[in-house]
């Protein structure tokens, strides 16, 4: 800056009369890039190689294996080791014949309708192109002033997103709570865990971190442990606490209550709960209202992960499942998974943001700050709105995605009663996959459905025909789970269909969650009959086999009893004298 100061006052002129008038301005050359990066004509003619692209795949991909049959490192060993130093001609395009031909068959197709393994990543021609709208204006909206827009969109379709889904108004921006759009339901956990860490800290003393106790089930998704861990709750004070099958594997209110009691009589200090709604094994729904009641009193945050089912809720015949939630703290759901959003999308409410930004909030950078935008606050918290949100003070990281834009559009573009037309198809189709399966006696639906998940296993009984039982060396639970674990084996290695399993009260099911966009009727029916398949070849290579061994066992029994036999009978010794 120092040289172009001098530049700019040394350049003047000496006109007869002995003024200095200023001399005509000199043009400092700029350099410019050989290649724009960001070019309208050619962003056209690329994007338009891009969609083109996409639509084709999704044409095309009921024909790729749900799951790649490639081992690790396939896909390094046919790339180069270190990035080009020049582009290739027309790069782009390039590229995209490398994604076809290397990267697309060792890719897993999440949006197969024949993927049936995990809670959906839902996608939608909007929700697409909502992620390319937000990935265009690249905006980086961690405070109000960042983005006046993209922060007030947020608030927007949080409040429009709850009172879609049903949730009570004290969540809701417009009810004195508020909602936020994070990546994924590990940071909804992380965030309120904090909160709740930091408010009850102020309380009893930062140095008494080490008492502080969480509480969930053994249902609860593991990502839960490990929000507390990097909150800083020691390993030994999660309670997790175990379900039963009796009980449907949902939360004990009783057991709950007992351990909390438990805690404050050892000196610890009850601080959070995870509640579920929708777990991933069973899809199973903690008794919310029960479980609040549980813990009245002991000033316990009571979080409520719905990250599966409560999209669920925009159906009013499902809106019962989170009754007793105007009790908690927090809840969060993710749109990604069965809202058509695309990923990624959380969304995390809390009754009182207050918590989360004394916990999260930082004030210290002067770059962050705009006098306008603070004005501005200072002239909104005088209104009935609340004052300007930095959603900076909501997550831990600082930078942001403009989350809000895809989810908008969705809802602008499909409607609630839209996505209700999504959901309820999904559970019509989970419901029929269950009466196909309680159809074959050989079969059992291992607990109950939830929503549109079904977990299935083979019958004990069928097990024990196929293993030949025998009293005495026949271990039913083993040789079920194993004879399972098998058939999940067997189906996914055909690549017409993806399934998942799950252990709960020690038996090995197999799971199949409907959900993907592209999922019709025939292709449940076809996940049926592959199944079906497989698990008449399986069974009747266990009998098979069992012949064989109980054929094998016999011979050598008899074996055994003829080199028995030819032994000679010893003799009486003779009596002395």
């Amino acid at each position: 800056m120092a040289i172009l100061n001098r530049a700019d006052t040394s350049h003047t002129t000496t006109a007869s009369n002995g003024s200095a008038t200023p001399a005509a301005p000199v043009a400092i050359a700029m350099p410019s890039l050989p290649h724009p990066p960001l070019d309208a004509d050619e962003f056209r003619r690329q994007g338009r190689l891009v969609v083109d692209f996409i639509a084709d795949y999704y044409a095309r991909i009921d024909g790729y294996p749900v799951r790649p049959a490639v081992a690790p490192g396939f896909l390094i060993r046919q790339l180069p080791e270190a990035a080009p130093a020049r582009p290739e001609p027309d790069a782009l395009a390039a590229a995209l014949r490398d994604v076809r031909d290397l990267i697309l068959p060792g890719v897993t197709h999440w949006q197969s309708p024949r993927h049936f393994a995990h809670f959906a990543a839902t996608a939608s021609n909007v929700g697409a192109l909502g992620e390319a709208l937000a990935a265009g204006l690249n905006v980086n909206p961690f405070t109000w002033a960042a983005s006046p827009a993209a922060t007030e969109l947020e608030v927007v379709v949080t409040d429009w997103l709850g009172k879609a889904l049903h949730l009570p108004e004290s969540l809701l921006f417009s009810g004195g709570g508020g909602g936020t759009l994070l990546g994924t339901s590990c940071e909804a956990m992380l965030c309120t865990i904090v909160a709740a860490r930091d408010r009850k800290l102020a309380e009893v003393g930062e140095e008494r971190i080490g008492d502080l106790v969480v509480y969930c089930s053994d249902q609860t998704h593991f990502s839960f442990q490990k929000a507390a861990r990097i909150a800083g709750i020691r390993r030994g004070n999660c309670r997790e606490i175990p379900t039963s099958r009796e009980s449907g594997f949902t939360l004990s209110p009783k057991a709950l209550a007992a351990a909390v009691r438990a805690d404050e009589a050892a000196g610890r200090v009850p601080l959070f709960l995870c509640a579920t709604v929708g777990t991933t094994p069973t899809a199973a729904v903690d008794p919310l209202r029960e479980l609040c009641a549980a813990v009245a009193g002991h000033d316990v945050w009571v979080h409520v992960d719905a990250a599966y089912a409560g999209a669920a809720c925009v159906c009013p015949e499902f809106s019962h499942v989170v009754a007793g939630v105007e009790a908690a703290e927090s809840f969060s759901t993710n749109p990604h998974k069965w809202l058509l959003a695309n990923m990624d999308c959380c969304a995390l409410w809390v009754r009182r943001p207050a918590a989360l930004t004394a916990a999260l909030g930082t004030d210290h950078d002067v770059i962050l700050k705009d006098p306008a935008a603070a004005q501005a606050q200072a002239q909104q918290q005088q209104c009935s709105d609340g004052g300007v949100v930095d959603y900076k003070d909501w997550q831990v990281a600082l930078s942001r995605r403009f989350r809000a834009l895809k989810l908008w559009l969705v809802l602008r573009c499909h409607g609630v009663e839209g996505l209700r037309g999504l959901v309820r198809a999904h559970v019509r189709m989970a419901a029929a996959f269950e009466a196909m399966v309680r159809g074959d006696a050989r079969f059992e639906v291992h607990v109950p459905r939830q929503f549109a998940l079904v977990c299935f296993r083979l019958r004990a009984v069928a097990v024990a025909v196929a293993g030949e039982k025998r009293a005495g060396d026949y271990d039913g639970v083993a040789a079920g789970n194993e004879l399972n674990r098998r058939l999940l084996e067997a189906v996914n290695a055909t690549g017409r269909v993806y399934m998942s399993s799950a252990v709960v009260g020690g038996a090995y099911i197999l799971r199949c969650a409907i959900g993907n966009s592209l999922t019709e009727e025939r292709h449940v029916r076809e996940a049926w009959s592959v199944v079906q398949e497989q698990a008449t070849a399986i069974l009747s290579a266990a009998t098979a086999t069992a012949r064989t061994n109980g054929l094998t066992v016999r011979r050598a029994r008899c074996d055994a009893e003829a080199d028995v036999s030819d032994v000679p009978t010893p003799q009486q010794p003779l009596p002395l004298g």
